[in-house]
């Protein structure tokens, strides 16, 4: 492998100016290696990491999260497009309306792999929602 090449492919961590990102050592939100992009659960905490946007429902808190999603992926050199998978954790099955809703706003076309899972709890009790997603920077189409 050239010197080049293995620049490519080191770990790289990126931080959109829009997004709150918790202090270091805690975790990232975003990392690339080469076109692959991680992201970490994300939740509706505001920018203070304390308060919740969209409290109201599900559909307001998938927005919150889908916008974050969206300039961490510009932030990395991506798009939503370029989003491969994703898994999606709620409180209370009967939110997934309110999720697929939100997803038809922020997808079109092919829309990515993903994965719906209930959970007993999240991080505080107005959190309805998480959701992590996987994207690979140049592969959408739009």
């Amino acid at each position: 492998m050239t010197i080049a090449a293995a620049e490519t492919l080191k770990k790289q961590r990126f931080i959109s100016d829009k997004v709150a990102e918790y202090p270091p050592g805690h975790w990232s939100n975003t990392i690339r290696v080469g076109n692959q992009i991680w992201l970490s659960g994300f939740t509706a905490r505001a920018n203070d990491l304390k308060t919740i946007q969209g409290v109201g429902d599900a559909y307001e808190q998938a927005k919150v999260i889908f916008t974050k999603i969206k300039n961490c992926l510009e932030a990395a050199g991506a798009s939503m497009a370029d989003v491969t998978t994703m898994t999606i954790y709620v409180t209370d099955m009967a939110d997934n309306k309110g999720v697929w809703k939100a997803r038809q706003e922020f997808f079109t076309g092919d829309f990515p792999c993903s994965t719906l899972v209930q959970v007993a709890a999240l991080a505080q009790p107005e959190i309805l929602l998480e959701i992590t997603a996987q994207a690979m920077a140049g592969s959408g189409n739009g």
